[in-house]
C-alpha cells in the first residue's frame, strides 16, 4: 500500500450522496443551554442598548438553531416573537416621546423585556417551555 492521495475531484461534478445532510440534532442538555442563552441575550442587550437591538440574539439563534431540536426551536421562536413585539414598543415609545408618554412606554418596555427574558431563561434552564405574555405571533 502506498500513501498516494486521492485524485482531485472535478469542481463541476455533483457532490457525493449525503454531502448535504440535515444538521445534527442537539442533545437535550445543549438545547436547554442554547435556549437559556438566547433568552439571556435578549435581557443583556436590552439592559445595555435599551431594547432596540435585543431581537438580534433571538433572530440569530432562530436562524442557526431552528432545525437542531424541538425545544430550542420553540424557545428561539418564542424569544424572537417577544423581542419583535418589544421592538414595536420601542418604536411606539420613540414616536410618542414628544408628548412625554413615550418615555413611560420606553421605560415599561425596558423593564418588561429584562424581567420576562430572565424568567424565560430560568424556565429554559429547567427544561420547561415558556410562552411570553403580551406577544404578537409573527412566526408560527
Amino acid at each position: 500500500m502506498s500513501n498516494v492521495p486521492p485524485p482531485p475531484q472535478d469542481p463541476n461534478q455533483a457532490p457525493p450522496p449525503g454531502a448535504y445532510q440535515q444538521p445534527r440534532q442537539l442533545q437535550p442538555s445543549d438545547e436547554k443551554m442554547w435556549s437559556m442563552l438566547i433568552h439571556l441575550g435578549g435581557a443583556i442587550i436590552s439592559f445595555v442598548s435599551y431594547a432596540s437591538l435585543a431581537f438580534l440574539p433571538a433572530l440569530i439563534g432562530f436562524l442557526v438553531l431552528k432545525d437542531r431540536g424541538p425545544f430550542v426551536r420553540e424557545n428561539t421562536k418564542n424569544a424572537l416573537n417577544f423581542q419583535l413585539t418589544m421592538l414595536i414598543g420601542v418604536i411606539v415609545g420613540w414616536i410618542t416621546a414628544f408628548i412625554l408618554i413615550g418615555f413611560l412606554i420606553l421605560l415599561a418596555v425596558w423593564v418588561v423585556n429584562i424581567i420576562f427574558s430572565i424568567i424565560a431563561a430560568v424556565k429554559a434552564n429547567r427544561g420547561e417551555y415558556y410562552k411570553y405574555p403580551m406577544t404578537i405571533q409573527f412566526i408560527k
